[in-house]
């Protein structure tokens, strides 16, 4: 038992925790070995917090002697390195951020400490969430899991690999235009991107405020209910948060999905989609309609505008969202002789390529004279967008397309060419553009043996129907199974 402790769901390990057949601090253990053993094949953590961690397990196991237990009570969880912790180095994989400790937990944070969850530590990305593939990190790129030789996809990178390579129960991470979806698509794991406003962004640190938002990354369906169930809810911190009843998204798995109607977006078969994607993704919907699901052809028009729309909004808000990191309050300072060269030397030694790029884009972007022709363009763009979605859910209860135009790429592969590397998110950023809620499922694997995923989409606060959906799916087929063979 003790050797597949690692292995185990947040589901398979809660109800061993709750009967006391294994300890918190066993598992803590456990896992904590095979990050040791393991990680430096993969490079997913960024900081590992082992006296952290046990402590918390210590204090796990005194709840359930006390029988004050959760579902969460116990299970040992990493975290993207862009939420803030407490006492716990946080980088979002910058170096202009290599020694900043946080004073506070980000919301969600404190409600898994609340809930009696472990934290192993902080997991890598691409810095400031700026990327697809986890190869923008300060720290060095995370290697899927699958194949060292690929990308985890990003910038959950280390999120996506840690689960699939049972280095940690699950995961969370943070989706500004599929950076939880698609990474979980490329590594085979459960990636869900809630609706805007569903989940607190409260400690977060931000890379574009209107789009962020924090989900679970995690090994079935089930556990990222679970997960959702806890982070979910109001935030007076966040005014983005929304005041709505949270249902128990537990509720609906197991519930038969005859009669519901899943729409296949046209634009989103076109060309450029991988054959191997395609295939897997037909035989997904096959299976859907094999369980009662009815298949309709819906049109979002206005797909074909996405990716521009979000590269001009997303890197006008990092533009002003990366303002405060100028070496003054907080993080590593490059002296000068004045304070527009202090400004301008720690910006530019600290700041790494990806980053100063989409900054000096947004900058341009908003920027006298620009600001008509790019960022208002781009939200009226963005309200067509929104529009196209809320046409189709009157005909459709979920859409289903691909995750990523194709499995994950050879590490390297695209750094050189920053339009195609901004392609990869093509299926992923509408939903972040509409605020709607979206989850990756796997439904396949290349020939060459790397994950391939069904993304389902729903209407605003339709994360129970999408959960419901993607567990019948799941039950239904046995890729979450597989595992990757470190």
């Amino acid at each position: 038992m003790t050797d597949a402790l690692y292995s185990l769901s947040i589901s398979e390990l809660a109800p061993l925790l709750a009967r006391r057949e294994v300890s918190p601090v066993e598992v803590t253990e456990r896992i904590l070995d095979r990050i040791q053993e393991m990680d430096g094949q993969l490079n997913s953590y960024l900081t590992v917090d082992v006296e952290g961690a046990k402590a918390q397990a210590k204090d796990a196991e005194a709840r359930l002697g006390r029988g004050e237990a959760t579902a969460l009570t116990g299970i040992p969880l990493a975290l993207k390195d862009v939420l803030t912790t407490k006492g716990l180095r946080t980088t979002c994989g910058s170096k202009i951020l290599d020694n900043f400790v946080p004073l506070f937990d980000a919301t969600v944070c404190a409600k898994l400490r609340e809930a009696g969850a472990v934290f192993l530590g902080k997991v890598n990305m691409d810095e400031f969430a700026m990327g697809s593939s986890t190869e923008n990190s300060a720290y060095g790129p995370t290697h899927n899991p699958w194949n060292r030789d690929y990308i985890p996809g990003g910038s959950s990178g280390g999120s996506a690999a840690a689960v699939a390579a049972d280095l940690c129960a699950a995961s969370l991470g943070s989706d500004t235009g599929g950076s939880i979806r698609q990474p979980a698509s490329h590594c085979g794991v459960v990636g869900l991107k809630p609706t805007y406003g569903r989940v607190s962004r409260y400690g977060l640190v931000a890379y574009a405020s209107s789009l962020d938002q924090i989900g679970p990354l995690t090994k079935e369906v089930r556990d990222a209910a679970l997960l959702l169930n806890c982070i979910a809810g109001h935030d007076p911190k966040d005014s983005t948060s929304v005041d709505a009843a949270v249902p128990d998204y537990l509720e609906g798995l197991g519930r038969e999905i005859k009669g519901l109607k899943i729409g296949v977006p046209r634009e989103y078969f076109g060309p450029g989609l991988d054959p191997e994607v395609a295939g897997a993704v037909q035989a997904a919907l096959k299976t859907l309609e094999g369980l009662g699901a009815e298949l309709l052809e819906v049109s979002l028009p206005n797909t074909e505008y996405g990716v521009a729309v979000y590269y001009v909004v997303a890197v006008a808000e990092a533009s002003s969202n990366l303002a405060r990191y100028d070496g003054v309050k907080y993080g590593v300072r490059q002296e000068g002789r004045n304070l527009l060269e202090m400004y301008a030397a720690t910006r530019t030694r600290w700041f790494g390529p990806e980053v100063r790029r989409r900054i000096m884009l947004g900058t341009y972007a908003l920027s006298a004279g620009y600001y008509d022709a790019y960022y208002r363009k781009a939200s009226q763009v963005r309200a067509l967008i929104r529009g196209d979605f809320d046409r189709a859910f009157t005909q459709c209860d979920l859409l289903a397309t691909p995750v990523s135009p194709t499995p994950a790429f050879r590490l390297g592969e695209k750094m050189a060419d920053p339009l195609t590397m901004y392609l990869s998110d093509i299926f992923t950023i509408s939903a972040n553009l509409a605020g709607i809620p979206g989850i990756s499922v796997p439904c396949g694997f290349s020939a060459g043996g790397l994950p391939i995923g069904l993304q389902l989409m729903g209407p605003p606060f339709g994360e129970a129907a999408l959960l419901q959906a993607a567990y019948a799916f799941e039950e239904a087929t046995e890729f979450h199974r597989r595992k990757p063979g470190l």
